[in-house]
């Protein structure tokens, strides 16, 4: 599923417009984004928890030559599903 077809499915699940689903959209995307800039986590209970994580500084290989490269530390956009959708996704929830 792409964002257009997110988009639609949520016009057709709340009976509301595409540019008001949209909207929305736009708008969580926009929400999520920013606790994760601030470096918070975002928990929807039930759903699961958007997070930041660091990446620890590493040794690297390029693969085409083999040579070592050092990769820098990051920080990286992660999502924990929650109890309920881990359920789901092994046939034991809705």
């Amino acid at each position: 599923m792409n964002k257009k077809e997110l988009v639609d499915a949520l016009a057709v699940k709340t009976d509301s417009s595409g540019v008001a689903a949209d909207r929305a959209v736009n708008a969580l995307i926009e929400i999520i984004s920013d606790m994760l800039k601030k470096g918070d986590s975002l928990t929807l209970p039930g759903f699961g928890t958007f997070e930041v994580r660091e990446r620890a500084a590493r040794t690297g290989r390029n693969p085409k030559t083999g040579e070592e490269l050092k990769i820098a530390a990051s920080k990286v956009a992660a999502f924990k599903p929650g109890t309920a959708i881990k359920a789901a996704l092994n046939g034991g929830g809705k």
